[in-house]
C-alpha cells in the first residue's frame, strides 16, 4: 500500500511539473516521464478510425461516442472520466480540445495529452486513449484578408497536435460557407476545398501505420439547421477535390438545433431547445449509405436534458460533443469556493466587458465568458482545497457514467480492441 501511495504522489508531482514547471526543460522532462510510464503500462493514444470505419460498413453500431472537452483542472477531470469508464467497461470515448480552447484555457496540445495519460495511469486504465482536435477552425475574417497565413496557422496547430498524440482531428471550415451564394455547391465550395486540402496535409504527417480519424463540418453550430442536400453538395465537391489515393473523412458534423454552451436566458439559465432528430437520423443515413462515413456528429449538446441523450444512438449519430455542461457542474457546485468564484466574476467584468453584447444581462455575459477563467485562474482552479475538489469530481464522475449509459457505450472495450489499431509508437 505504501508503494502505491508513493507512486501516486510521484505522478501527481510529475503532472504539477508538466503544467506549472518553472522552466520549459522541467515541463518537457516531466511530460517524457509520464509518456514513458504510460507506454510501459499499455496506455497509448490512438485513432478511432477503425471503429468508425466498421460502423460505416455496417459491421458494428448502435452507439454514440461521447467527445469530452476538458477546459480546466484537466488531470483531475480526466481521472473522473476514466473512473466512470472503468466501472462499465467503456472503451469508446474521446477527450478533445478546440483550437479556441487551447488559447483561452492556456493548455498546449502536449500538456493536454500528458495530463490525460497521467490520469489513465493513476486510475489503472489500459489500452487506447482517443484524443481529438475539436473545431480546428478556420477564422473567416483572417481567411478573407490573408488566406494563406490563416491556413498555415491551422496546419501548424495540426502538426503540433499530431506530434503530441492527437490522432483524431476535426477540421472546421464551415465558417467559410456562404449562404448568400445561389447554389449549394457555391455555398459549400470554400468549405470543401479547405477541408480536402487539410485532409491531404494530415495524411502527409500522420505517424507510420496510423490512419488519423478526420472529420468535416457542413453547418456552423448555432446557425440554421443542415440539410441532406447540403451534405451531398459538400461531399460531392470534397471527393472531387481530394486525391483519389487519400483516405477521406470518417464523419461529418452538422447543425440540428443546438448552440455551443446552450441558449442563455437573461437570468443566466439555459433555454430548452428542440433537436431535429429526424433530420439528424437522415443525415447519418446518407453519410453512411452514400459515402461510407461513420455518420453525423452532434455539437453543442452538453446542456441538453438527460432524456435527450438516449435518442442519439437511436438516430445513428456517430459522435456527440460535450463541454459546457461539465464546466457548469464545476462552477455551479456548492463545493466550488465562493471567494474564488467572486474573484473570477469581478475579473471577467473588468477584463472582458468590451465583449458584452448590448442586449446581454450581466448574468448572460458571465455565463458566456467564464470559460476563460480556466486559463486566467488556471493555478487557482487546479489548487482548490482537496475536499472540495474531490466532491466536484464525484459529481462529474456520476455525470460521465450517466452519459456513457444513455449513449450506449457501456461494454465497448472489446469492440474497440477489435477495430482499433495499436498506435503506441505515436507517444514514445
Amino acid at each position: 500500500m505504501y508503494k502505491n501511495i508513493k507512486q501516486n504522489e510521484e505522478m501527481d508531482n510529475l503532472v504539477e511539473d508538466t503544467v506549472f514547471g518553472n522552466s520549459k526543460q522541467v515541463m518537457e522532462k516531466s511530460q517524457l516521464k509520464i509518456r514513458e510510464t504510460a507506454s510501459r503500462q499499455g496506455i497509448f493514444t490512438a485513432s478511432i478510425q477503425g471503429l468508425y470505419g466498421a460502423i460505416g460498413e455496417g459491421l458494428y453500431g448502435g452507439i454514440t461516442v461521447p467527445a469530452i472537452n476538458i477546459r480546466g483542472i484537466t488531470y483531475q477531470v480526466a481521472r473522473a472520466v476514466f473512473r466512470a469508464a472503468l466501472k462499465d467497461r467503456v472503451g469508446a470515448f474521446i477527450f478533445e480540445i478546440a483550437r479556441s480552447e487551447i488559447g483561452y484555457t492556456k493548455q498546449s496540445p502536449g500538456e493536454y495529452v500528458t495530463c490525460i495519460l497521467a490520469a489513465a495511469i493513476q486510475e489503472g486504465f489500459k489500452g487506447p486513449v482517443f484524443i481529438q482536435g475539436d473545431h480546428f477552425q478556420v477564422n473567416r475574417s483572417k481567411f478573407t484578408s490573408e488566406p494563406d497565413k490563416e491556413l498555415s496557422a491551422v496546419k501548424e496547430l495540426i502538426r503540433e497536435a499530431v506530434s503530441a498524440g492527437f490522432l483524431n482531428i476535426d477540421i472546421d471550415a464551415s465558417t467559410l460557407v456562404d449562404l448568400e451564394k445561389p447554389s449549394l455547391n457555391e455555398q459549400q465550395e470554400k468549405n470543401y476545398l479547405v477541408t480536402a486540402d487539410m485532409t491531404e496535409f494530415i495524411r502527409s504527417i500522420e505517424p507510420e501505420g496510423v490512419t488519423i480519424s478526420v472529420g468535416g463540418e457542413i453547418g456552423e453550430v448555432g446557425k440554421r439547421n443542415s440539410t441532406v442536400a447540403e451534405l451531398e453538395a459538400f461531399m460531392t465537391g470534397y471527393l472531387r477535390c481530394l486525391d483519389s489515393n487519400v483516405q477521406g473523412i470518417s464523419k461529418i458534423s452538422v447543425q440540428t438545433g443546438t448552440a455551443h454552451g446552450g441558449v442563455v436566458l437573461p437570468d443566466g439559465s439555459i433555454a430548452k431547445v428542440k433537436i431535429d432528430f429526424e433530420t439528424l437520423r437522415e443525415l447519418s443515413r446518407v453519410a453512411r449509405k452514400g459515402y461510407g462515413l461513420g455518420g453525423a456528429v452532434q455539437h453543442g449538446a452538453s446542456t441538453l436534458p438527460d432524456e435527450a441523450f438516449g435518442m442519439f444512438p437511436q438516430a445513428n449519430v456517430i459522435e456527440i460533443h460535450l463541454a459546457t455542461g461539465f464546466q457548469n457542474l464545476i462552477y455551479d457546485s456548492s463545493y466550488f469556493p465562493l471567494e474564488l468564484l467572486d474573484k473570477i466574476y469581478k475579473h471577467l467584468l473588468a477584463t472582458y466587458i468590451s465583449e458584452k453584447k448590448p442586449r446581454d444581462t450581466e448574468e448572460q455575459f458571465l455565463y458566456k465568458t467564464r470559460k476563460k477563467a480556466f486559463g486566467d485562474f488556471k493555478k487557482e482552479t487546479w489548487n482548490i482545497p482537496e475536499y472540495n475538489r474531490s466532491r466536484i469530481m464525484d459529481t462529474l464522475e456520476n455525470r460521465f457514467s450517466l452519459l456513457f449509459h444513455r449513449l450506449n457505450v457501456v461494454d465497448t472495450v472489446d469492440p474497440v480492441k477489435k477495430f482499433v489499431v495499436n498506435s503506441s509508437s505515436s507517444i514514445s
